[in-house]
């Protein structure tokens, strides 16, 4: 059931309206003039706003401007009885989504306010699609450590140059690798993720470099593996340190030639592959405990990345927080929430052991569980261990 508030200053108009809307299925909230009008609108989402121009306090033009700054994406339909032609273009032109006369027709009315919701769901829609779609979310942070990794990736990826990225669960690890593939020469090409601690040690080979029919009890049909996917693109290994120990001989094959065999075929394939590694091992002490080779170390690690812990990098927090907010209150179609300072500092102070990850979840249930605005008592009490 949709939400609509009306602000009129009459309150002949506001009752008229309301018994009309409420009739026809809608939820109806009242403001008396501009000021209560945008308190309301502040302190709850509606789908749809019927403003007067002519009032006390605020008027209906300044009203919308305000209302445009919380939140734009809710549409606005001005009813005025003072009203002329320059009137309803300046309304247009300052954000409104149409402009109607008093008294209103009531046909008139009540197709241009589904109108209006109609395009505002499309909008949403859109915007929703938008952010599945885009091809890499923005690197937030300023700290010292994250500019470094902004600057290595500047410089090395329009190379060919093969990159380990290392650093905790939850720090971002995929997130650089896609932005080096974005801002490298392959940026046309597809960004192929394998995540090889996910996958068992008997699959890991089909996995990566595909299988004939027959080859195995399950092989009913021919697969192409991730690396011939990967082709003309990028391969992102992550976890790369949970490789088993056969399919590191023949990644470092493919390194080396620019070769691979699929499971039981003969035939040499060759492939054009950047291939982006991620760890949250010590490869080095996984070397001496003979775990990991340490000819595909050196062949992954032309260009190390180390992403530091969310607790290494705490000034980027507020950015962080900021960025989630705007994210998650989209998702969620509600405006976006503002955070109290003393909030913000006692997330500085948590500690951070799932990271990034970590703190969008956090984040999104504050959102969820908090008031009007997310408090510091908010964070004691659903954040913070008891």
């Amino acid at each position: 059931m949709a939400d609509i508030l009306i602000i009129d200053d009459e309150k002949a108009i506001r009752k008229t309206l309301t018994e009309i809307l409420s009739f026809e299925g809608y939820k109806v909230d009242e403001a008396s003039d501009g000021e209560e009008g945008l308190k309301k609108f502040r302190e709850k989402t509606f789908d749809l706003v019927l403003c007067d121009i002519k009032m006390p306090k605020l008027d209906g033009i300044e009203f919308l401007q305000r209302a445009g700054e919380i939140n734009p994406d809710v549409p606005v339909v001005m009813i005025s009885g003072h009203g002329n032609i320059e009137t309803a273009v300046e309304a247009v032109k300052k954000g409104a989504y149409d402009y109607i006369s008093k008294p209103p027709d009531l046909n008139r009315l009540l197709i241009t306010i589904r109108n209006a919701m109609d395009k505002s769901s499309l909008v949403s829609e859109t915007k929703v699609l938008k952010r599945k779609v885009s091809r890499v979310q923005e690197m937030i942070g300023e700290s010292a450590g994250i500019k470094k990794i902004k600057d290595t990736i500047e410089k090395v990826a329009p190379t060919e140059a093969r990159i380990l990225i290392t650093g905790e669960n939850g720090v971002g690890k995929e997130l650089v690798a896609r932005w080096i593939h974005e801002k490298s020469n392959r940026a046309s090409g597809p960004i192929i993720e394998v995540n090889c601690a996910a996958i068992p040690t008997e699959l890991i080979e089909s996995e990566l470099f595909g299988h004939e029919k027959g080859s195995f009890t399950s092989a009913i049909k021919q697969r192409i593996g991730k690396f011939e996917s990967a082709s003309g693109g990028t391969l992102f290994l992550d976890e790369i340190g949970d490789m088993s120990a056969n399919a590191q001989a023949k990644v470092l094959r493919a390194l080396q030639e620019g070769k691979i065999t699929r499971v039981g075929a003969d035939k040499d394939i060759s492939v054009d592959v950047r291939v982006i590694a991620a760890t949250n091992k010590d490869l080095l002490k996984e070397v001496e405990a003979k775990n990991f080779r340490l000819d595909l170390y050196h062949r992954l690690s032309v260009i190390l990345i180390h992403v530091p812990s969310l607790n290494d990098r705490r000034d980027d927090i507020p950015l962080l927080v900021d960025q989630f907010l705007t994210d998650i209150c989209a998702e969620y179609g509600i405006a976006k929430k503002q955070t109290e300072q003393e909030a913000i500092q006692l997330l500085q102070q948590y500690n951070w052991t799932g990271n990034i990850r970590e703190l969008r979840n956090v984040v999104e249930r504050l959102v969820i569980l908090s008031g009007k605005s997310i408090t510091a008592e908010d964070v004691r009490n659903y954040v913070m261990p008891k």
